[in-house]
This record gives C-alpha cells, structure tokens and sequence, in this order.
C-alpha cells in the first residue's frame, strides 16, 4: 500500500501540466470524455507496467544506496522539467487534432507514443528501483489517470486550462522534496 500511495501522489504530481495533460483536454473537447478517459487508461497500464520492469531490473543489478541517489538526482531532474514545462508540439496537436471511428484507438496510441521518455514514466521507473512493483505500477497508473481525468473533465466542461504557473511550481518543488528525500536516504541520513 505504501508503494501505490507514494506512486500514486509522485504521479499525479508530475503529470500535472504535462503534454499527456494537455493532450487529454485536447481530446475531451472533441470526442466523448469516457472514450478519453479509457483510452488514457488502457495506455498508461501499458506504459507504466513496462516502466516498472525496467526499474525492477535496474533494481536487481545496483546497490541500493546508488539506485536511491540516483534517483534523487532525476527527481531533482524532473523538477527544472517541470518549470521549463511541455507544449504540445505540431505532431501531438495533430493527433489530438483527428476525428474518425477509430477514436479510441487513436485517443490510446498517441497517449502510447506521448509517454514514452516522458518524465512520468521516468518517475515510475525511479520508483521501482527502490518500491514494490505492483504498488508502483497500480499507483503510478491511478495517479496519471486521475491528474488526467481532470483535465478530461475540464476538456469536455468548459476547455479551459489550469493556471500553469501555480501547477509548474507546485510541481517542481514537490519533485524537489521527494529528490531530497531519497537523496538523504541514499547517503545515510534519515531526512525525518
């Protein structure tokens, strides 16, 4: 439970204003926000169950001490992402741009593609180098897809945007902490 509450809240975070966010409102404006909503879904398991395999191996062939620092440091990584912050480029607009039948399906691959390298999914993998995996995975996913369906929501009410500046900076400062966290960790120290 601890591993799925941790994901949970480190996901939600870093999904918060992000290109996969942005894309969801971009396609709650123009199709059904429960087609959105499970195509996000569907992508996100995909996606974080890979990364949860990756940080597990990462897991088996380092020193624990070594994984926690360096995890640290990407989350310190993550955080100046963050405030640098995502637009959806040309590619992920035209995406988000199509209509046609095959909503969900087109809805789950550009979800698919967006996430890749993205950093929620360097994240996961940070966190499963140091929790257990089905924790990891369940929680990153709930944390990506309930950020998500906010924006879904926002998407399909009223197309609005969240106030990026406040969402940036609580973002990166919440990266920063769990950085610092595992940091202190990784060289002995018990932050709390």
């Amino acid at each position: 439970m601890d591993a799925f509450l941790l994901s949970f809240g480190v996901i939600l975070i870093a999904e918060l204003g992000d290109k996969s966010q942005l894309m969801a409102l971009a396609f709650a404006t123009r199709y059904r926000a429960l087609t959105v909503l499970v195509a996000v879904t569907l992508a996100t398991l995909l996606v974080h169950a890979g990364s949860v395999l990756i940080g597990q191996a990462f897991a088996m062939a380092l020193p624990t001490s070594a994984i926690q620092v360096a995890a640290g440091l990407a989350f310190f990584g993550f955080a100046a992402w963050t405030l640098r912050g995502d637009a959806l480029g040309d590619a992920e607009r035209s995406r988000a741009d199509r209509s046609g039948r095959w909503a969900l399906l087109t809805i789950g691959t550009a979800f698919f593609l967006a996430e890749l390298g993205d950093k929620t999914m360097l994240a996961t993998i940070a966190l499963a180098t140091t929790e257990e995996p089905w924790g990891t995975w369940l929680g990153s996913t709930a944390g990506m897809v309930a950020a998500d369906a906010i924006a879904i929501g926002i998407g399909a009410v009223m197309g609005a945007k969240l106030p990026e500046r406040a969402v940036k900076l609580f973002a990166a400062a919440s990266f920063v902490v769990f950085g610092a966290v595992l940091v202190a960790q990784g060289i002995g120290l018990d932050p709390g």
